[in-house]
Protein backbone atom coordinates (compact mmCIF):
# COMPACT_ATOMS: atom_id res chain seq x y z
CA UNK A 1 0.00 0.00 0.00
CA UNK A 2 1.50 3.44 -0.60
CA UNK A 3 0.83 6.00 1.87
CA UNK A 4 2.15 9.63 1.91
CA UNK A 5 3.17 11.86 5.09
CA UNK A 6 3.64 15.83 4.46
CA UNK A 7 5.98 17.84 6.68
CA UNK A 8 8.46 20.07 7.06
CA UNK A 9 11.18 17.12 7.36
CA UNK A 10 12.22 13.92 4.99
CA UNK A 11 10.60 11.55 7.77
CA UNK A 12 12.83 7.75 6.42
CA UNK A 13 12.77 6.64 10.03
CA UNK A 14 9.76 7.58 11.78
CA UNK A 15 8.82 7.55 15.41
CA UNK A 16 5.71 6.17 16.71
CA UNK A 17 5.95 8.40 19.61
CA UNK A 18 6.10 11.68 18.32
CA UNK A 19 2.51 11.94 17.48
CA UNK A 20 -0.24 13.07 19.42
CA UNK A 21 -1.58 10.87 21.77
CA UNK A 22 -5.24 12.45 21.73
CA UNK A 23 -5.12 12.59 17.63
CA UNK A 24 -8.38 10.72 15.71
CA UNK A 25 -6.91 7.58 16.12
CA UNK A 26 -4.50 7.36 19.16
CA UNK A 27 -0.59 7.50 19.42
CA UNK A 28 1.56 6.70 15.92
CA UNK A 29 2.79 7.91 13.03
CA UNK A 30 -0.20 9.32 10.48
CA UNK A 31 -0.10 9.20 7.12
CA UNK A 32 -3.15 9.31 3.91
CA UNK A 33 -3.44 6.74 0.94
CA UNK A 34 -4.77 9.71 -0.89
CA UNK A 35 -1.71 11.43 -2.83
CA UNK A 36 -3.68 14.21 -4.10
CA UNK A 37 -5.07 15.10 -0.81
CA UNK A 38 -1.99 15.14 0.87
CA UNK A 39 -0.40 17.41 -1.97
CA UNK A 40 -3.27 20.00 -2.32
CA UNK A 41 -3.12 20.36 1.89
CA UNK A 42 0.49 20.36 1.83
CA UNK A 43 1.60 23.76 3.55
CA UNK A 44 3.92 26.03 1.90
CA UNK A 45 7.49 24.78 1.43
CA UNK A 46 6.23 21.10 2.55
CA UNK A 47 8.11 18.09 2.11
CA UNK A 48 6.12 15.09 0.62
CA UNK A 49 6.91 12.12 2.34
CA UNK A 50 6.45 8.30 -0.16
CA UNK A 51 6.23 4.91 1.95
CA UNK A 52 5.33 1.64 1.16
CA UNK A 53 3.46 -0.47 3.78
CA UNK A 54 3.78 -4.02 2.98
CA UNK A 55 0.70 -5.40 4.93
CA UNK A 56 1.76 -8.87 5.59
CA UNK A 57 0.63 -10.22 8.68
CA UNK A 58 -0.52 -6.97 9.79
CA UNK A 59 -3.81 -6.64 11.91
CA UNK A 60 -5.29 -3.40 10.10
CA UNK A 61 -8.26 -1.99 11.68
CA UNK A 62 -10.48 -0.13 8.90
CA UNK A 63 -13.47 2.38 10.15
CA UNK A 64 -16.26 4.04 8.06
CA UNK A 65 -17.50 7.37 8.76
CA UNK A 66 -19.98 5.64 11.58
CA UNK A 67 -21.15 5.23 15.02
CA UNK A 68 -18.29 3.09 15.23
CA UNK A 69 -15.67 5.25 13.87
CA UNK A 70 -17.26 7.93 15.90
CA UNK A 71 -16.63 6.35 19.19
CA UNK A 72 -13.51 5.44 18.85
CA UNK A 73 -11.81 9.19 18.10
CA UNK A 74 -14.04 10.38 20.99
CA UNK A 75 -11.97 8.19 23.32
CA UNK A 76 -8.76 8.87 21.74
CA UNK A 77 -9.46 12.09 22.53
CA UNK A 78 -9.55 11.31 25.60
CA UNK A 79 -6.41 9.19 25.77
CA UNK A 80 -8.35 5.94 25.78
CA UNK A 81 -7.25 3.72 22.95
CA UNK A 82 -9.30 0.48 23.52
CA UNK A 83 -8.25 -1.22 19.87
CA UNK A 84 -5.02 -3.03 19.51
CA UNK A 85 -4.34 -2.72 15.75
CA UNK A 86 -0.73 -2.56 13.90
CA UNK A 87 -2.66 -0.38 11.72
CA UNK A 88 -5.97 1.97 12.27
CA UNK A 89 -7.32 3.58 8.92
CA UNK A 90 -10.56 5.84 8.43
CA UNK A 91 -12.29 8.77 7.72
CA UNK A 92 -10.22 12.03 9.13
CA UNK A 93 -12.20 13.56 11.73
CA UNK A 94 -12.91 17.34 10.08
CA UNK A 95 -12.40 20.21 12.30
CA UNK A 96 -15.59 20.11 13.77
CA UNK A 97 -14.68 17.18 16.26
CA UNK A 98 -13.07 19.64 18.38
CA UNK A 99 -16.11 21.84 18.87
CA UNK A 100 -18.57 19.00 19.08
CA UNK A 101 -16.47 17.39 21.72
CA UNK A 102 -16.57 20.33 23.89
CA UNK A 103 -20.59 20.65 22.96
CA UNK A 104 -21.12 17.36 23.56
CA UNK A 105 -19.71 17.13 26.93
CA UNK A 106 -21.54 20.24 28.01
CA UNK A 107 -24.69 18.36 27.12
CA UNK A 108 -25.81 20.74 24.60
CA UNK A 109 -25.39 17.89 21.87
CA UNK A 110 -26.53 14.56 21.73
CA UNK A 111 -23.83 11.81 20.24
CA UNK A 112 -26.04 11.08 17.57
CA UNK A 113 -26.16 15.14 17.05
CA UNK A 114 -22.45 15.55 17.14
CA UNK A 115 -21.89 12.63 14.48
CA UNK A 116 -24.59 13.78 12.29
CA UNK A 117 -22.02 17.34 12.12
CA UNK A 118 -18.52 15.07 11.50
CA UNK A 119 -20.36 13.78 8.62
CA UNK A 120 -20.33 17.36 6.78
CA UNK A 121 -17.90 18.04 4.32
CA UNK A 122 -15.52 15.84 1.81
CA UNK A 123 -14.05 12.31 3.62
CA UNK A 124 -10.57 12.01 3.56
CA UNK A 125 -8.53 9.11 4.72
CA UNK A 126 -5.90 7.99 6.83
CA UNK A 127 -3.65 5.70 8.30
CA UNK A 128 -2.24 5.49 11.52
CA UNK A 129 0.70 3.36 11.93
CA UNK A 130 0.55 2.46 15.81
CA UNK A 131 3.09 -0.70 16.62
CA UNK A 132 6.86 -1.30 16.05
CA UNK A 133 5.37 -4.21 13.78
CA UNK A 134 4.05 -1.96 11.15
CA UNK A 135 6.56 0.61 11.57
CA UNK A 136 9.13 -2.78 10.25
CA UNK A 137 7.17 -3.01 7.42
CA UNK A 138 6.35 0.29 6.09
CA UNK A 139 9.39 1.41 3.95
CA UNK A 140 10.23 5.19 2.80
CA UNK A 141 10.73 5.95 -0.48
CA UNK A 142 11.87 9.31 -0.69
CA UNK A 143 10.46 12.29 -0.45
CA UNK A 144 10.32 15.57 -2.42
CA UNK A 145 9.83 19.35 -1.52
CA UNK A 146 7.16 21.23 -2.62
CA UNK A 147 5.16 24.07 -2.40
CA UNK A 148 1.83 24.90 -0.97
CA UNK A 149 -1.00 23.65 -3.84
CA UNK A 150 -4.20 24.42 -4.82
CA UNK A 151 -4.93 27.51 -2.31
CA UNK A 152 -7.91 28.43 -4.00
CA UNK A 153 -9.44 24.74 -4.14
CA UNK A 154 -8.64 24.65 -0.15
CA UNK A 155 -10.29 27.87 0.03
CA UNK A 156 -13.44 26.79 -2.01
CA UNK A 157 -13.61 23.70 0.09
CA UNK A 158 -13.28 25.42 3.29
CA UNK A 159 -16.12 27.83 2.55
CA UNK A 160 -18.12 25.34 1.19
CA UNK A 161 -17.74 23.76 4.80
CA UNK A 162 -18.16 26.13 6.52
CA UNK A 163 -21.85 27.25 5.19
CA UNK A 164 -22.89 23.80 5.59
CA UNK A 165 -21.83 23.42 9.43
CA UNK A 166 -23.45 27.08 9.65
CA UNK A 167 -26.84 25.64 8.61
CA UNK A 168 -26.51 22.42 10.20
CA UNK A 169 -26.03 23.86 13.60
CA UNK A 170 -28.53 26.33 12.86
CA UNK A 171 -31.00 23.86 12.41
CA UNK A 172 -30.07 21.92 15.86
CA UNK A 173 -31.16 25.19 17.69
Amino acid sequence: MRLYHVSALEIPAPDLRRGRKNADFGQGFYLTPDREFARRWAGADAVFNEYELDETGLNIHRFQRDAEWFRYIFQNRKTVDALSADVVMGPIANDTLFDTLGILTSGFLRPEEALRLLLIGPEYTQAAVKTEKALKQLRWLGAEKIAGLDADARLIEQEAYQTALAKAMGDLI
